[in-house]
């Protein structure tokens, strides 16, 4: 091919130009595809707040500490339980006996989820009684108080789990586990067994409180049992 001189010297640099560009372009694209993933990743992390966050660790009380009840139980780890994983066991006490969360820098007021698993080993009573944050104030989630077979929150409006809006009853057999889960929002409290929702409260216009007396040692997070002893395990929050 015969070119005119002035385009005869710049035939062999253009030409090496477009090797050079054909040869990193699959360079090119593969840092793009990898640029990706990444920034995928990093948007993944940053809904981190809406995971779940455990608790216990299944080996030992780290987080917690007993909730010193005037003869309460001893609170100890069991690992493994009863063939399975980790449980904090709180033992009979002659009247309440649990466990407190002692990191309350991390814990939300509003807008999150708790969610655990007990077992009532022993007595007639309620063998969780989980204390939570409500705004201001905070509030506990009883099952299996008065005899064994109320559930409900104390307080609200003053009234105590037995005697409130709240106020539902339940069979629970010993040695089994329960699920229990709690969810605050600035208009509701809810709470389920299992599957089962036995809490829908709107709060607005209601006084939420704590019942007077020893249960304030469970604040601001903890979970209690009366004259019961009982395990605990799965123990889990996250915000909403």
């Amino acid at each position: 091919m015969n070119l005119p001189k002035r385009l005869r010297r710049f035939s062999r640099p253009l030409l090496l130009l477009l090797v050079a560009l054909a040869l990193l372009g699959p360079s090119v694209a593969a840092v793009r595809a990898a640029e990706k993933p990444a920034a995928k990743a990093s948007r993944s992390k940053a809904a981190a707040p809406n995971d779940w966050k455990s608790l216990f660790d299944g080996k030992t009380l780290a987080g917690w500490k007993s909730s010193g009840f005037e003869s309460g139980g001893e609170v100890k780890v069991e690992n493994p339980f009863r063939g399975g994983g980790g449980a904090i066991v709180m033992e009979m006490g002659a009247f309440l006996s649990g466990v407190t969360w002692t990191n309350d820098t991390e814990l939300p007021t509003t807008n999150y989820e708790i969610v655990l698993e007990a077992m009532k080993l022993q007595g007639s009573d309620f063998f969780c009684g989980l204390t939570f944050p409500v705004g201001k104030t905070a509030c506990s989630f009883i099952v299996g108080g008065w005899g064994g077979t109320v559930v409900g929150l104390s307080s609200v409006d003053g009234d105590d789990a037995s005697e409130n809006q709240t106020t539902e009853a339940m069979t629970f057999e010993p040695n089994r586990w329960y699920r229990i889960r709690v969810r605050v929002t600035p208009e509701k409290i809810e709470a389920w067994i299992d599957d089962r929702q036995m809490v829908d409260l709107t709060t607005t216009d209601r006084k939420i409180s704590l019942r007077f007396g020893d249960i304030e040692n469970s604040l601001p997070l903890g979970i209690a049992a009366y004259q019961t002893r009982a395990a605990l395990r799965d123990i889990r929050l996250r915000r909403l």
